[in-house]
Protein backbone atom coordinates (compact mmCIF):
# COMPACT_ATOMS: atom_id res chain seq x y z
CA UNK A 1 0.00 0.00 0.00
CA UNK A 2 1.60 3.32 -1.40
CA UNK A 3 1.14 6.25 1.11
CA UNK A 4 1.33 9.45 -0.65
CA UNK A 5 2.44 12.36 0.85
CA UNK A 6 2.72 16.20 -0.38
CA UNK A 7 4.51 19.46 0.08
CA UNK A 8 1.75 20.66 2.17
CA UNK A 9 1.74 18.25 4.58
CA UNK A 10 5.51 17.68 5.35
CA UNK A 11 5.89 21.53 5.13
CA UNK A 12 6.84 23.30 8.00
CA UNK A 13 6.00 26.57 6.85
CA UNK A 14 2.72 27.79 8.59
CA UNK A 15 0.76 31.58 8.80
CA UNK A 16 1.22 34.01 10.83
CA UNK A 17 -2.10 34.75 13.00
CA UNK A 18 -3.04 37.84 14.71
CA UNK A 19 -1.73 38.58 17.87
CA UNK A 20 -4.07 38.14 20.85
CA UNK A 21 -5.51 40.74 22.66
CA UNK A 22 -5.65 38.55 25.73
CA UNK A 23 -2.80 39.69 28.88
CA UNK A 24 -1.06 37.07 30.34
CA UNK A 25 -2.21 36.42 33.68
CA UNK A 26 -0.46 34.08 36.29
CA UNK A 27 -3.98 33.50 37.94
CA UNK A 28 -5.30 29.49 36.94
CA UNK A 29 -8.84 31.36 36.25
CA UNK A 30 -7.88 34.02 33.77
CA UNK A 31 -9.10 32.21 30.70
CA UNK A 32 -12.33 31.68 32.28
CA UNK A 33 -14.67 33.90 30.71
CA UNK A 34 -16.68 36.68 33.49
CA UNK A 35 -20.20 37.11 33.20
CA UNK A 36 -22.37 39.28 35.03
CA UNK A 37 -24.06 38.82 37.90
CA UNK A 38 -26.96 37.77 37.86
CA UNK A 39 -29.88 39.74 39.66
CA UNK A 40 -31.79 38.16 42.05
CA UNK A 41 -34.67 39.35 43.89
CA UNK A 42 -34.44 40.92 48.05
CA UNK A 43 -34.77 38.03 50.43
CA UNK A 44 -36.01 40.77 52.38
CA UNK A 45 -37.86 43.49 51.11
CA UNK A 46 -37.02 47.08 52.58
CA UNK A 47 -40.27 48.35 55.13
CA UNK A 48 -41.34 51.58 54.20
CA UNK A 49 -43.06 53.40 57.05
CA UNK A 50 -46.07 53.18 55.45
CA UNK A 51 -45.92 49.04 55.86
CA UNK A 52 -44.36 49.35 59.10
CA UNK A 53 -48.12 50.12 60.85
CA UNK A 54 -50.77 46.65 60.86
CA UNK A 55 -53.11 49.11 61.41
CA UNK A 56 -53.62 51.82 58.57
CA UNK A 57 -57.31 50.58 58.20
CA UNK A 58 -60.04 51.97 60.65
CA UNK A 59 -60.51 49.34 63.62
CA UNK A 60 -64.30 48.12 64.11
CA UNK A 61 -66.24 49.92 66.74
CA UNK A 62 -68.70 47.90 68.46
CA UNK A 63 -69.31 50.49 71.59
CA UNK A 64 -67.78 53.24 73.84
CA UNK A 65 -66.10 51.99 77.02
CA UNK A 66 -67.09 54.79 79.71
CA UNK A 67 -65.50 53.47 82.57
CA UNK A 68 -61.78 52.12 83.23
CA UNK A 69 -62.96 51.31 86.31
CA UNK A 70 -62.34 47.50 86.67
CA UNK A 71 -60.80 46.79 90.38
CA UNK A 72 -64.17 45.96 92.52
CA UNK A 73 -62.17 46.70 95.48
CA UNK A 74 -62.52 50.58 94.55
CA UNK A 75 -66.00 51.43 96.30
CA UNK A 76 -65.32 55.25 97.42
CA UNK A 77 -63.40 58.23 95.99
CA UNK A 78 -61.00 58.05 98.93
CA UNK A 79 -60.12 54.75 98.18
CA UNK A 80 -59.42 56.19 94.12
CA UNK A 81 -57.36 58.45 95.27
CA UNK A 82 -55.08 56.04 97.18
CA UNK A 83 -55.14 54.03 94.24
CA UNK A 84 -53.96 56.82 91.96
CA UNK A 85 -51.03 57.46 94.35
CA UNK A 86 -49.72 54.40 94.86
CA UNK A 87 -50.00 53.06 91.18
CA UNK A 88 -48.60 56.15 89.97
CA UNK A 89 -44.97 54.72 88.83
CA UNK A 90 -43.45 51.73 87.88
CA UNK A 91 -40.95 50.21 90.43
CA UNK A 92 -37.02 50.56 89.63
CA UNK A 93 -35.96 47.75 87.29
CA UNK A 94 -33.30 45.67 88.38
CA UNK A 95 -31.58 45.41 85.23
CA UNK A 96 -32.44 48.76 83.56
CA UNK A 97 -29.18 50.75 82.97
CA UNK A 98 -29.58 53.09 85.85
CA UNK A 99 -26.30 54.06 87.82
CA UNK A 100 -26.61 55.60 91.27
CA UNK A 101 -26.87 59.14 90.62
CA UNK A 102 -30.10 58.34 88.14
CA UNK A 103 -31.98 56.07 90.54
CA UNK A 104 -31.31 58.97 93.26
CA UNK A 105 -32.99 61.40 91.20
CA UNK A 106 -35.66 59.48 90.27
CA UNK A 107 -36.52 58.10 93.95
CA UNK A 108 -36.14 61.74 94.94
CA UNK A 109 -38.53 63.67 92.25
CA UNK A 110 -40.90 61.09 93.25
CA UNK A 111 -41.23 61.55 96.75
CA UNK A 112 -41.18 65.67 96.39
CA UNK A 113 -44.06 65.03 94.24
CA UNK A 114 -47.63 66.15 96.02
CA UNK A 115 -50.06 63.13 96.99
CA UNK A 116 -53.55 64.95 94.90
CA UNK A 117 -55.15 63.77 91.80
CA UNK A 118 -56.97 65.42 89.88
CA UNK A 119 -60.78 65.03 89.58
CA UNK A 120 -60.28 64.35 85.82
CA UNK A 121 -58.53 60.79 87.55
CA UNK A 122 -61.46 59.96 89.90
CA UNK A 123 -64.16 60.36 87.00
CA UNK A 124 -62.14 57.84 84.61
CA UNK A 125 -61.87 55.05 87.83
CA UNK A 126 -65.41 55.80 88.91
CA UNK A 127 -68.91 54.19 87.48
CA UNK A 128 -71.17 57.21 87.77
CA UNK A 129 -70.07 60.88 87.08
CA UNK A 130 -73.09 62.00 89.21
CA UNK A 131 -72.66 59.66 91.84
CA UNK A 132 -68.86 60.88 92.38
CA UNK A 133 -69.49 64.44 92.40
CA UNK A 134 -72.07 63.85 95.42
CA UNK A 135 -69.36 62.07 97.09
CA UNK A 136 -66.77 64.36 96.60
CA UNK A 137 -68.77 67.25 98.11
CA UNK A 138 -69.70 64.87 101.38
CA UNK A 139 -66.39 63.76 101.62
CA UNK A 140 -65.24 67.01 101.54
CA UNK A 141 -67.74 68.46 104.05
CA UNK A 142 -66.60 65.48 106.39
CA UNK A 143 -62.92 66.52 106.22
CA UNK A 144 -61.52 63.70 104.59
CA UNK A 145 -60.47 65.47 101.54
CA UNK A 146 -59.51 68.39 100.47
CA UNK A 147 -59.99 70.86 97.31
CA UNK A 148 -57.17 72.17 95.63
CA UNK A 149 -58.35 75.03 93.10
CA UNK A 150 -55.29 75.47 90.27
CA UNK A 151 -56.40 78.21 87.52
CA UNK A 152 -54.37 79.00 84.83
CA UNK A 153 -52.74 76.10 83.50
CA UNK A 154 -54.34 75.20 80.40
CA UNK A 155 -56.65 75.90 77.77
CA UNK A 156 -59.79 73.63 76.97
CA UNK A 157 -59.31 70.14 77.34
CA UNK A 158 -55.52 70.59 78.68
CA UNK A 159 -56.78 72.77 81.61
CA UNK A 160 -55.95 70.06 85.41
CA UNK A 161 -58.84 72.17 86.87
CA UNK A 162 -59.27 70.86 90.66
CA UNK A 163 -56.94 68.43 92.33
CA UNK A 164 -58.37 66.34 95.37
CA UNK A 165 -55.99 65.31 98.38
CA UNK A 166 -56.69 63.56 101.74
CA UNK A 167 -56.87 65.81 105.00
CA UNK A 168 -54.18 63.10 106.36
CA UNK A 169 -51.45 63.09 104.02
CA UNK A 170 -52.10 66.96 103.67
CA UNK A 171 -51.63 66.74 107.93
CA UNK A 172 -48.22 64.72 106.86
CA UNK A 173 -46.81 67.43 104.41
CA UNK A 174 -47.58 70.25 107.12
CA UNK A 175 -45.61 68.52 109.43
CA UNK A 176 -42.88 66.88 107.45
CA UNK A 177 -42.08 70.54 105.17
CA UNK A 178 -38.51 71.66 106.16
CA UNK A 179 -39.99 75.17 105.13
CA UNK A 180 -42.13 75.07 108.48
CA UNK A 181 -39.56 73.31 110.90
CA UNK A 182 -36.79 76.14 109.78
CA UNK A 183 -39.69 79.14 110.19
CA UNK A 184 -39.96 78.11 113.50
CA UNK A 185 -36.97 77.56 114.53
CA UNK A 186 -35.98 81.00 113.89
CA UNK A 187 -38.91 82.23 116.05
CA UNK A 188 -37.19 80.23 118.76
CA UNK A 189 -34.99 82.35 120.59
CA UNK A 190 -34.92 81.29 124.06
CA UNK A 191 -35.21 78.86 126.17
CA UNK A 192 -38.39 79.94 127.21
CA UNK A 193 -40.04 80.70 124.69
CA UNK A 194 -39.19 77.04 123.39
CA UNK A 195 -40.92 75.76 126.60
CA UNK A 196 -43.85 77.49 126.17
CA UNK A 197 -44.09 76.63 122.48
CA UNK A 198 -44.51 72.88 123.28
CA UNK A 199 -46.72 72.90 126.29
CA UNK A 200 -50.33 72.32 125.55
CA UNK A 201 -51.94 76.03 126.70
CA UNK A 202 -49.55 77.68 124.51
CA UNK A 203 -50.77 79.28 121.01
CA UNK A 204 -50.93 76.94 117.96
CA UNK A 205 -48.27 77.18 115.50
CA UNK A 206 -48.92 78.28 111.92
CA UNK A 207 -49.42 74.50 110.39
CA UNK A 208 -51.91 74.12 113.39
CA UNK A 209 -53.92 77.52 112.76
CA UNK A 210 -53.65 76.40 108.64
CA UNK A 211 -55.39 72.65 109.67
CA UNK A 212 -57.78 74.12 112.09
CA UNK A 213 -58.88 76.82 109.50
CA UNK A 214 -59.55 74.28 106.63
CA UNK A 215 -61.16 71.91 109.14
CA UNK A 216 -63.82 74.73 110.06
CA UNK A 217 -64.35 75.60 106.45
CA UNK A 218 -64.26 72.54 104.79
CA UNK A 219 -66.10 73.99 101.65
CA UNK A 220 -64.53 77.32 101.19
CA UNK A 221 -61.91 77.66 98.42
CA UNK A 222 -60.72 81.00 99.88
CA UNK A 223 -58.53 81.85 102.98
CA UNK A 224 -58.61 85.29 104.82
CA UNK A 225 -55.40 86.86 105.47
CA UNK A 226 -56.75 88.10 108.83
CA UNK A 227 -56.70 84.87 110.50
CA UNK A 228 -53.14 84.57 110.62
CA UNK A 229 -50.17 87.05 112.13
CA UNK A 230 -48.05 88.24 109.50
CA UNK A 231 -44.93 85.63 110.21
CA UNK A 232 -47.37 82.87 109.81
CA UNK A 233 -48.36 84.17 106.57
CA UNK A 234 -44.71 84.05 105.30
CA UNK A 235 -44.02 81.16 106.36
CA UNK A 236 -46.82 79.65 104.79
CA UNK A 237 -46.34 80.84 101.49
CA UNK A 238 -42.65 80.37 101.40
CA UNK A 239 -43.20 76.70 102.14
CA UNK A 240 -46.09 76.88 99.38
CA UNK A 241 -48.84 75.64 101.49
CA UNK A 242 -50.39 79.56 100.34
CA UNK A 243 -50.94 81.59 97.44
CA UNK A 244 -52.87 84.41 96.02
CA UNK A 245 -55.95 83.84 93.82
CA UNK A 246 -55.67 87.55 92.36
CA UNK A 247 -52.97 89.31 91.49
CA UNK A 248 -52.05 92.89 93.05
CA UNK A 249 -54.75 95.36 92.34
CA UNK A 250 -54.55 98.70 90.37
CA UNK A 251 -56.38 102.00 91.85
CA UNK A 252 -56.81 104.59 89.59
CA UNK A 253 -57.50 107.94 91.16
CA UNK A 254 -58.79 110.81 88.74
CA UNK A 255 -58.51 114.50 89.95
CA UNK A 256 -60.08 116.62 87.25
CA UNK A 257 -58.74 120.23 87.36
CA UNK A 258 -58.84 123.37 84.89
CA UNK A 259 -55.74 123.46 82.46
CA UNK A 260 -53.70 126.03 84.70
CA UNK A 261 -50.70 125.39 82.30
CA UNK A 262 -49.65 127.18 79.22
CA UNK A 263 -46.26 127.57 77.61
CA UNK A 264 -46.62 131.78 78.51
CA UNK A 265 -46.71 130.70 81.83
CA UNK A 266 -43.80 128.31 81.62
CA UNK A 267 -41.56 130.94 79.54
CA UNK A 268 -42.83 134.00 82.07
CA UNK A 269 -41.51 131.91 85.40
CA UNK A 270 -37.71 132.53 86.91
CA UNK A 271 -35.05 129.80 85.92
CA UNK A 272 -34.58 127.16 88.12
CA UNK A 273 -37.51 127.63 89.59
CA UNK A 274 -40.75 124.93 90.49
CA UNK A 275 -42.79 127.38 88.19
CA UNK A 276 -40.71 126.73 84.98
CA UNK A 277 -41.44 122.71 85.08
CA UNK A 278 -44.52 123.53 85.09
CA UNK A 279 -45.53 123.47 89.08
CA UNK A 280 -45.60 120.87 91.32
CA UNK A 281 -47.96 118.40 89.13
CA UNK A 282 -48.06 119.57 85.77
CA UNK A 283 -49.64 116.60 84.79
CA UNK A 284 -53.06 116.76 86.76
CA UNK A 285 -53.05 120.63 86.20
CA UNK A 286 -53.12 119.77 82.45
CA UNK A 287 -56.10 118.10 83.03
CA UNK A 288 -54.78 114.56 82.86
CA UNK A 289 -55.14 111.53 85.73
CA UNK A 290 -53.22 110.20 88.26
CA UNK A 291 -52.55 106.53 88.45
CA UNK A 292 -51.40 105.45 91.66
CA UNK A 293 -50.25 102.16 91.46
CA UNK A 294 -50.43 100.24 94.75
CA UNK A 295 -50.89 96.36 96.11
CA UNK A 296 -53.72 95.81 97.69
CA UNK A 297 -53.63 95.57 101.77
CA UNK A 298 -53.44 92.05 103.92
CA UNK A 299 -57.12 92.58 104.82
CA UNK A 300 -58.17 93.01 101.03
CA UNK A 301 -56.00 90.27 99.34
CA UNK A 302 -57.68 86.32 99.45
CA UNK A 303 -55.47 83.35 99.75
CA UNK A 304 -56.01 79.72 98.27
CA UNK A 305 -54.63 76.77 99.49
CA UNK A 306 -51.58 75.35 97.59
CA UNK A 307 -49.41 72.31 97.64
CA UNK A 308 -45.80 72.62 97.36
CA UNK A 309 -44.01 70.76 94.35
CA UNK A 310 -47.44 71.42 92.17
CA UNK A 311 -45.29 73.08 89.18
CA UNK A 312 -43.08 70.09 88.74
CA UNK A 313 -46.60 67.90 89.05
CA UNK A 314 -48.27 69.56 86.50
CA UNK A 315 -45.43 69.69 84.16
CA UNK A 316 -45.44 66.11 84.46
CA UNK A 317 -48.92 65.35 83.91
CA UNK A 318 -48.95 68.11 80.69
CA UNK A 319 -46.17 66.50 79.18
CA UNK A 320 -47.62 62.87 79.90
CA UNK A 321 -50.86 63.59 78.40
CA UNK A 322 -49.32 65.43 75.24
CA UNK A 323 -47.01 62.80 75.08
CA UNK A 324 -49.51 59.94 74.69
CA UNK A 325 -52.02 62.09 72.22
CA UNK A 326 -48.45 62.32 70.07
CA UNK A 327 -48.14 58.74 69.88
CA UNK A 328 -51.92 58.57 68.43
CA UNK A 329 -51.29 61.33 65.80
CA UNK A 330 -48.02 59.43 64.64
CA UNK A 331 -49.63 56.41 64.60
CA UNK A 332 -52.07 56.25 61.64
CA UNK A 333 -54.16 58.58 59.80
CA UNK A 334 -57.86 57.67 61.97
CA UNK A 335 -54.86 58.46 64.54
CA UNK A 336 -56.43 55.74 66.78
CA UNK A 337 -54.73 51.87 67.88
CA UNK A 338 -55.34 48.95 69.80
CA UNK A 339 -54.87 49.56 73.85
CA UNK A 340 -51.69 46.93 73.53
CA UNK A 341 -49.81 48.60 70.98
CA UNK A 342 -50.24 52.19 72.54
CA UNK A 343 -49.27 50.55 75.80
CA UNK A 344 -45.75 48.93 73.96
CA UNK A 345 -45.09 52.24 72.74
CA UNK A 346 -45.61 54.14 75.70
CA UNK A 347 -43.42 51.55 77.28
CA UNK A 348 -40.59 51.94 74.58
CA UNK A 349 -40.26 48.45 73.38
CA UNK A 350 -38.51 48.09 76.11
CA UNK A 351 -36.30 44.56 77.30
CA UNK A 352 -38.60 41.50 79.71
CA UNK A 353 -37.29 40.51 82.57
CA UNK A 354 -37.69 36.85 82.09
CA UNK A 355 -35.22 33.88 81.48
CA UNK A 356 -35.57 33.93 77.40
CA UNK A 357 -34.93 37.81 77.48
CA UNK A 358 -31.35 36.98 79.73
CA UNK A 359 -30.65 34.04 77.11
CA UNK A 360 -30.78 36.32 73.84
CA UNK A 361 -28.97 39.32 76.23
CA UNK A 362 -26.08 36.66 77.13
CA UNK A 363 -26.00 35.31 73.40
CA UNK A 364 -25.82 38.92 72.19
CA UNK A 365 -28.91 39.04 70.24
CA UNK A 366 -31.45 41.60 70.40
CA UNK A 367 -33.38 41.33 73.22
CA UNK A 368 -35.28 45.29 73.55
CA UNK A 369 -33.73 48.38 74.90
CA UNK A 370 -32.88 49.21 78.31
CA UNK A 371 -35.47 50.87 80.12
CA UNK A 372 -33.13 53.89 80.77
CA UNK A 373 -32.80 54.70 76.91
CA UNK A 374 -36.86 55.23 76.76
CA UNK A 375 -38.46 58.06 77.11
CA UNK A 376 -40.66 57.01 79.34
CA UNK A 377 -37.65 56.25 82.07
CA UNK A 378 -35.78 59.45 80.66
CA UNK A 379 -38.34 62.34 81.16
CA UNK A 380 -41.55 60.71 83.01
CA UNK A 381 -39.74 58.90 85.38
CA UNK A 382 -41.08 55.73 85.34
CA UNK A 383 -44.96 56.79 84.77
CA UNK A 384 -47.76 54.09 84.43
CA UNK A 385 -49.29 53.86 80.94
CA UNK A 386 -52.35 53.13 82.94
CA UNK A 387 -52.00 56.16 85.13
CA UNK A 388 -51.49 58.69 82.09
CA UNK A 389 -54.52 56.95 80.37
CA UNK A 390 -56.44 57.49 82.89
CA UNK A 391 -55.87 61.06 82.83
CA UNK A 392 -56.56 61.47 79.21
CA UNK A 393 -59.85 59.61 79.46
CA UNK A 394 -60.87 61.92 82.00
CA UNK A 395 -60.05 64.89 80.56
CA UNK A 396 -61.84 63.69 77.70
CA UNK A 397 -58.88 64.12 75.00
CA UNK A 398 -59.02 59.91 74.29
CA UNK A 399 -62.07 57.93 74.62
CA UNK A 400 -62.09 53.78 74.66
CA UNK A 401 -63.97 51.71 71.88
CA UNK A 402 -64.30 47.97 71.79
CA UNK A 403 -63.06 46.21 68.51
CA UNK A 404 -63.90 43.08 68.73
CA UNK A 405 -61.11 41.76 67.46
CA UNK A 406 -57.62 42.93 68.97
CA UNK A 407 -59.76 44.10 72.10
CA UNK A 408 -60.10 47.70 73.16
CA UNK A 409 -59.06 50.29 71.31
CA UNK A 410 -57.92 54.04 72.19
CA UNK A 411 -58.36 56.93 69.73
CA UNK A 412 -58.28 60.75 70.13
CA UNK A 413 -61.39 62.51 70.33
Amino acid sequence: MSLHYSAAHSSRITKKRAPSLKRSASSPFASFTQRKPVQRSKSKPEISDHDEDLFDERLDDLGIIATLATDLSLRDVAQIVKYANLNMFEPMPERGGFNSTRIAEILNFRRSLPKTVTVAHVHALSKSPTVTEREIAELTRANVLRKVVIPGRGTGGSTVGEGLILMSDLESMLDHTVGLDEGLKGNLQTPIITSIIHTKNSDLLCADKLLQHLRSHPLSSAIPPTAFTTTDLTTLKRAGFLTSSTPPSTTHSSIPTTPSTSLPTISRAASGSLAAIGGSNPIVDAGGTLTLRHHASRTATPLQLALPNTGPYLRLLTDARAHLLSLLHKSTRYRQLPLYLLRERWDGAIAADDAASRAKKARGEFAGVLPVRTRKWRQFCGLRFDWVLAECVGAGMVELFETGSVGMGVRVV
